[in-house]
């Protein structure tokens, strides 16, 4: 069974933590794509912040595994 990530500012994503999920609190740019980028395979599902999301751009689709979804603003 995989695992949900949660990357972006730690205030907006604090919460998931009480559900279970992997948070990695990412406050700038170049956080955000490290975090990323160690990603490892048995990551089923990685939510965003939209301003991760927004840093991250076009690789949102080159991920291979698993499924990405963006919190609303």
């Amino acid at each position: 069974m995989g695992t949900v990530t949660v990357i972006g500012d730690a205030t907006a994503i604090q919460g998931w933590a009480l559900a279970g999920a992997a948070v990695r609190a990412a406050e700038e740019p170049a956080a955000v794509r490290d975090a990323w980028a160690g990603l490892d395979d048995t990551v089923d599902l990685v939510i965003l912040t939209p301003e991760a999301a927004r840093v991250l751009g076009p690789a949102l689709v080159e991920r291979k595994r698993g499924l990405v979804a963006v919190i609303p603003p």
